[in-house]
């Protein structure tokens, strides 16, 4: 018998969802056994999650993609949230993160879980400024440890919880002016908490509490960044160190009860610090997988701001980061709509699969191989079957009819692959 992914693995143990992983992954059952133990690779699947096809985040694996969704007060339509999660499950979503703050939470929650067979994640925090009804001064401990376990029970498989935020961190933070000071919403909360009472971060304090409960469900604990860099200009300072040098500790007690763990990091990162950031989180956090937001590399573009983000993931992926979470082109300055959500997924998969040709992931060069093969022989059927978006390529060329066929509106006759083709052929 066994409680976690984790634990199975340490006793070789080899699950049902990693006979799945192992397969699409092309990764030897030994190799992925050995991997889980030293929590490398982990595999979020709640026991409760009973739709879920299950996917690995981590070394020597796929780069894995995450949509954000759900409503706000000022948004609050969860028939479209609900669009949103099947079209991102359609455009090759790996993740989805229900990050409601506003209305009926647990209801979406458990539709999602019923619905969704992709990894799903959600962030506590939030959820108990929306579910208790309270003043965030007046929220006990309990309350928020009953947040988390409903979340567990509900079938989430992966949480976001800032047990990193310590005073120490908050210490570094009041000595170290920032221009965007805290730009996580969890984080800001629980540094309001905190403040307010003059505590410390339960989170942190109860860690064993939490990690009872995340074992109890096979819940994957995501040790969230809550002084992540919101500017580049804060980037790499001394109190995202603080907390990651923190979340580094935390990581090897989860790893003592066999619960998996991510983390995850920044943020906004000029270019030129990403393979440092990247270097220093696996080097801190005993190599566990690196889940990052974007990062963004400028913040002078936004309605842009997909672009930022998948150059920076393109980066950090290459470079150690295993799962990247979209950015859209609302960023800054709305909720998404659909389309924004499919920029977003578009421009994530790109960068990340970008970077698995660089990491040599298996399958991976050899995707862009075949299309490169059909359009060498000018075979547009075949082209769209390899597109990552074959319906807005499709679209593309029926937009602008050539005179012949076989090429497009580009080159017309003078086509480079048609010239060659008929000399050489």
């Amino acid at each position: 018998m066994y409680s976690t992914q984790m634990e199975a693995a340490k006793k070789g143990i080899f699950t049902k969802e990693m006979e799945v992983v192992a397969k699409d992954e092309k990764i030897e059952k030994e190799e992925l056994l050995y991997r889980i133990a030293k929590g490398s690779i982990v595999i979020p699947a709640n026991k409760n999650h009973k739709s879920i096809y299950p996917r690995a985040v981590g070394e020597g694996t796929r780069t894995k993609i995450n949509v954000n969704l759900g409503v706000s007060e000022d948004c609050c339509n969860y028939n479209e949230e609900m669009k949103k999660v099947e079209k991102a499950i359609e455009y090759g979503a790996d993740a989805i993160m229900d990050l409601s703050t506003f209305g009926d939470t647990q209801k979406f929650r458990r539709e999602l879980v019923k619905k969704s067979s992709v990894m799903l994640g959600t962030v506590p925090m939030y959820d108990a400024v929306a579910k208790l009804g309270k003043n965030i001064k007046d929220m006990s401990v309990e309350d928020l440890f009953k947040v988390v376990e409903m979340h567990c029970e509900d079938g989430i498989d992966f949480l976001t919880i800032y047990a990193g935020l310590t005073k120490t961190c908050i210490e570094r933070l009041k000595n170290n002016k920032r221009l965007t000071k805290i730009v996580s919403r969890g984080g800001s909360i629980l540094f309001q908490w905190m403040e307010l009472n003059d505590r410390e971060n339960p989170f942190y304090e109860y860690f064993d509490r939490l990690l009872d409960i995340c074992r109890k469900y096979d819940v994957t604990l995501s040790l969230g960044d809550g002084l992540r860099p919101g500017s580049i200009a804060d980037s790499t300072d001394a109190p995202q160190i603080q907390e990651l040098l923190i979340l580094g500790e935390l990581t090897k007690r989860a790893w003592e009860k066999d619960v998996q763990v991510m983390i995850e990091g920044p943020g906004h990162i000029p270019i030129h610090e990403i393979v440092t950031n990247m270097q220093i989180e696996k080097k801190l956090c005993h190599n566990a997988p690196f889940y990052v937001l974007g990062p963004l590399v400028t913040d002078i573009a936004p309605g842009y701001d997909h672009i930022t983000a998948a150059i920076g993931g393109a980066i950090a992926a290459a470079n150690g980061a295993d799962f990247l979470c979209y950015v859209t082109p609302a960023e800054h300055l709305r909720l998404p709509t659909l389309e924004d959500m499919k920029e977003g997924i578009m421009a994530s998969r790109i960068a990340g699969h970008a970077a698995d040709i660089a990491k040599g992931i298996k399958g991976a060069k050899e995707w862009d191989n075949r299309m490169s093969k059909y359009r060498g022989e000018l075979n547009w059927n075949g082209m769209f079957e390899e597109c990552i978006d074959s319906e807005k390529a499709k679209e593309y060329r029926k937009s602008s009819k050539p005179i012949e066929e076989e090429v497009c509106t580009m080159c017309g006759d003078l086509c480079p692959m048609k010239r060659c083709n008929e000399i050489l052929d």
